[in-house]
């Protein structure tokens, strides 16, 4: 293949991009950096750090504590019902509020309670560790009263059907899953898994945090009960930035939060000695909600509501397509193979390529003095090289340049020239 061709090919498909306008909306210093490690951190937004000086500056620097009554006190929810309209739930379901964990520690605590007698949780082998940690450890706070059930994945890239359809029964108390996995992007019908578990009257509690953004989500739609989700991969709010969480009108009511503190009391600043629980989704609040960091968090939002969810994915798709194509076309021989699904509809917006030197291919890649640039994807244990697909400002020049790029280390072995020591972040 004629590489030229390839990068003019790609430039021809960056110019008629209709989404191409937002990539000037993120801080791109360096433009020969090649970036596909936007599912464990998205780009900065150029409005970001405007926001976040005014929070500073002015509602902290010069308003004080007036900011609580003009901009802070109902952030969270406000930015909630920013996020309800991009997975498909209504404003008052969703609320922004500590971090993943906690609220999916929050929200399986309040299933296993409003399903109180079932003894059974199922979840996958293929869901994120800290999913499966928070479950672990709530059995063991409840006294060991229920079991977690994995579902093993055949082949470490999808999950069979038909095997959760035996798992689940009527002592399911609880499904919780991730919608997009963590490894192999692999997608789960939400619809029809939602809809097993209400056939055998137990609850579903999903993990958005690898498809909110980028992947089409209708929670209402599909009678979803609960869900969580993080906002720093394809939301771009930031590092550490705060989580949000989803439940269900018609369940708010019958949920417990295990939480209890003072920004989910009826009314904070009575300071009741006696906790008397908020009404409607505030209810899932906690403590102090970190402000300045969900102050980045809004122009974020505002670019994926104005790209629009559906535009997103279909670049996604597109891409993550053309990606394909060129591993087949050139990796094919190179000791590669694909480690994500092969159909469109069972895909998130990042690909997993296997190969047995894949930690050693990845430090390769973001070496500066290699080829013709950095090129940043990331690792995951134990032989997976994933490229995270933004559309909002992942070009299709970008996508060209890492695989030629990858082609040209695992052809002429460069990533023997790297140790295979662990950074502490991969």
């Amino acid at each position: 293949m004629d590489f030229s061709s390839t990068i003019k090919h790609a430039r021809a498909l960056d110019r008629d991009d209709p989404l191409g306008r937002f990539r000037q909306d993120f801080v791109i210093k360096d433009p020969t950096l090649v970036y596909l490690d936007g599912n464990s951190l998205g780009r900065l937004p150029l409005k970001t750090a405007t926001y976040m000086e005014r929070a500073i500056r002015e509602q902290w620097g010069e308003s004080l504590i007036r900011s609580w009554n003009e901009h802070w006190y109902d952030q969270s929810a406000q930015l909630g019902k920013k996020i309800a309209r991009i997975i498909g739930a209504h404003p008052e379901e969703v609320i922004v509020s500590d971090s993943t964990s906690v609220n999916l520690y929050k929200l399986a605590f309040g299933a296993l309670k409003v399903r109180e007698g079932k003894t059974e949780i199922i979840s996958d082998d293929m869901n994120f560790p800290t999913d499966l940690y928070i479950i672990q450890g709530l059995i063991k706070q409840l006294g060991a009263k229920h079991t977690l059930k994995l579902l093993r994945s055949p082949d470490g890239i999808s999950s069979d059907m038909s095997k959760l359809q035996r798992m689940v029964n009527q002592n399911t108390a609880l499904i919780t899953l991730s919608h997009v996995a963590y490894k192999s992007s692999y997608m789960y019908d939400m619809e029809w898994v939602t809809e097993l578990a209400h056939l055998n009257n137990a609850l579903v509690l999903w993990d958005l945090s690898h498809s909110v953004g980028v992947a089409p989500v209708n929670l209402n739609g599909a009678g979803v009960d609960l869900a969580v989700g993080c906002t720093y991969k394809y939301l771009n709010g930031g590092p550490g930035s705060p989580a949000f969480l989803y439940v269900k009108r018609e369940l708010q009511e019958l949920m417990e939060n295990p939480i209890q503190g003072w920004f989910g009391e009826l009314n904070p600043f009575e300071f009741h000695l006696n906790y008397r629980e908020s009404e409607g989704i505030r209810k899932f609040l906690t403590g102090t909600p970190p402000v300045i960091s969900s102050s980045g968090l809004e122009p974020a939002l505002d670019i994926i509501l104005e790209a629009g969810i559906d535009a997103i994915r279909q670049k996604s798709v597109s891409q993550s397509e053309y990606l394909l194509s060129l591993v087949r076309q050139l990796l094919s021989d190179n000791g590669i193979r694909v480690g994500s699904p092969e159909i469109v509809e069972n895909r998130g917006s990042h690909i997993s390529l296997k190969h047995a030197e894949a930690y050693r291919i990845c430090k390769a890649l973001a070496d500066p003095e290699v080829g013709d640039g950095v090129h940043i994807p990331d690792f995951r244990e134990p032989n997976n090289i994933r490229l995270g697909i933004s559309p909002l400002y992942t070009s299709y020049e970008d996508i060209s340049r890492a695989i030629l790029q990858l082609k040209e280390i695992i052809a002429a072995k460069l990533y023997e020239n790297y140790p295979n020591t662990r950074d502490q972040v991969t």
